[in-house]
């Protein structure tokens, strides 16, 4: 598996993104299927997992809590506070960002619990509370290493600005945010930060929510509570126009003996080594096609194709709706 340095860790080049198991994309799998997409992955050589207080809130820090508790020396384990379920009193729950330095240490303290594990490896801010200075949120994490409850800080969705102060806090390990052909906003700053800084960056949906996989082609399809129903670039005029971009970028893929996820996993894998795709899956076909991207290598004239085909410019629609936009911190084109 290639592997890529992350902060103090040397772990696998493809991280498993373990979200899709409980959260966002309709109905959460099976206790046992999760088992098994958890298992296989760790069987073929993934040593990053990543999930999080929010995904199913605690149901997936449950799910590979108990799964991987027995072989966690094995894996470098990735969460993130400081967005979470809440209970408004009617026993409903719902998401809230919450920055403050009690809630990520009471957070934290939840998460440790429900992974049956002393110490998470990677910590991320899942997101920038703006009502609360980024420095006082990364202090407390600062604390929580000294402490011995996690080991490394990282941040999600996050500017290249507010990396650098966050940085010059605590050295962050990681950022993490959405990247791929589709979504290039990293490239504005964040990426350049990273580099200078030292601090891995992390790309989740990094075969564009499905899109690059070159199979989602009816939205109907989607459970009636999948996350992408919100997301513009995915509403009905836009997807149409989106979806005449497949035909070429699927020629590509077949031209360098690769399915259209390969390709799209193999292009940030060939950006640089100092990026780390998580892509997430249910199914344990994906699974193994996905990790068979990590052997792909393309040269610069596919490369420079396939950024042509496929980027800012070309993708109609923005990644989030405009009250999912006001949440994050990062640059857009």
């Amino acid at each position: 598996m290639h592997p890529r340095q992350l902060g103090p860790f040397s772990v696998s080049a493809l991280g498993l993104g373990c979200m899709n198991l409980s959260h966002a994309y309709g109905a959460p799998v099976s206790p046992e299927q999760g088992e098994r997409v958890l298992l296989s992955a760790l069987d073929a050589g993934v040593t990053l997992f990543d999930t999080a207080s929010l995904y199913g809130f605690g149901a997936n820090e449950a799910l590979v809590g108990r799964v991987m508790k027995p072989h966690r020396q094995k894996f470098i384990l990735a969460s993130k506070c400081g967005m979470q379920g809440v209970d408004r009193g009617d026993g409903k729950l719902v998401r809230v960002i919450d920055g403050r330095p009690a809630t990520l240490r009471k957070t934290c303290e939840d998460s440790l619990r429900r992974l049956q594990t002393d110490v998470i490896d990677l910590y991320y801010l899942h997101r920038w509370d703006k009502t609360v200075p980024i420095e006082d949120s990364v202090g407390a994490l600062s604390d929580l290493v000294q402490r011995g409850h996690i080991r490394s800080i990282g941040l999600s969705e996050v500017s290249a600005a507010t990396l650098r102060k966050a940085h010059a806090v605590h050295p962050i390990a990681a950022l993490q945010t959405e990247y791929s052909l589709w979504t290039r906003n990293p490239e504005i700053a964040v990426l350049k930060a990273c580099e200078d800084l030292g601090v891995t960056f992390v790309a989740f949906s990094p075969v564009g929510r499905g899109f690059l996989c070159g199979d989602l082609i009816d939205l109907n399809a989607l459970d009636a509570q999948d996350v992408r129903r919100t997301m513009p670039r995915f509403a009905p005029e836009n997807y149409a126009a989106n979806l005449k971009l497949l035909p070429a970028f699927q020629k590509l893929a077949k031209e360098v003996g690769a399915t259209p996820s390969q390709l799209a996993l193999a292009w940030l894998l060939n950006k640089s080594k100092t990026i780390i795709p998580i892509p997430g899956t249910t199914s344990l076909s994906h699974l193994a096609e996905n990790l068979d991207a990590a052997d792909l290598r393309l040269s610069p004239q596919v490369m420079a194709a396939l950024e042509a085909l496929i980027n800012q410019n070309t993708v109609l629609g923005s990644r989030y709706n405009a009250q999912a936009n006001s949440e994050v911190d990062t640059e857009v084109f």
